[in-house]
């Protein structure tokens, strides 16, 4: 059986029940694949493409690695935060660490494959979504990809084109927005522009799919059309 190992942030994790209804993408991806693939997601939350590395994380994702399977490595929301340690430069330490996620998969013959983070939902007074909202990471990543031919998903330009068919107040259901008083962990309400509703997460997750039927994977293959 082939896997996907997913390395990532909070955008694509698997969450614990006292963060619902917030839903990483990664746990909807596997609703398009046919059951000869396997989903092994070990994105978490609040990591950067640098502090994922520093933990181990990606050491002990390399033990699960087998010949033939795929990693899909998206990061960019946390690496913003250069004031911390976790933080990185896009045309910098951001580029190393995606180096060492490609040499670590391809010494396992396993095919790496770079995703652009998704957007946020933060808007321009002309009421455009900010095309900088994720700072320069995206562009990082994709010259990166293509400059080493490695196979780049530019899921930040297609969320962002996605959403923009929707209005602001209409995108408000794709993360995570909630009243006051609607849901038992978040009794406050919540106001995230970040993370995703389990209707975010499955767009996010079909827009990776459909970015994928674009290239000329073998992973294509594995595809079928979503299923309960």
């Amino acid at each position: 059986m082939r896997t996907i190992h997913i390395a990532g942030d909070s955008t694509a994790s698997i969450k614990d029940m006292s963060a619902r209804p917030e839903t990483g993408w990664g746990e909807a991806f596997g609703n398009f694949f046919q059951p000869a693939i396997q989903i092994n997601n070990h994105a978490k939350n609040g990591r950067s493409s640098k502090s994922f590395i520093e933990e181990g994380r990606l050491t002990r994702l390399k033990k699960e690695f087998q010949a033939g399977d795929f990693l899909l490595i998206q990061f960019g929301h946390n690496d913003q935060k250069i004031t911390e340690a976790k933080g990185t430069e896009p045309f910098g330490s951001y580029l190393d660490a995606l180096s060492t996620y490609a040499q670590t998969a391809l010494a396992s013959h396993v095919q790496p494959i770079f995703l652009t983070p998704v957007t946020r939902r933060l808007y321009l007074k002309n009421g455009q979504l900010d095309p900088n909202c994720l700072g320069e990471y995206p562009q990082a990543m994709k010259q990166f990809a293509q400059k080493n031919n490695y196979p780049i998903l530019d899921v930040f330009t297609r969320s962002q084109t996605t959403l923009q068919q929707y209005t602001q107040e209409e995108a408000k259901s794709f993360y995570l927005h909630l009243s006051p008083g609607k849901h038992e962990n978040y009794p406050s309400g919540l106001c995230d522009n970040t993370h995703f509703s389990p209707e975010g997460a499955a767009l996010v997750a079909q827009l990776v799919v459909e970015l994928l039927k674009e290239t000329d994977l073998p992973l294509v293959q594995y595809l079928d059309v979503p299923h309960k």
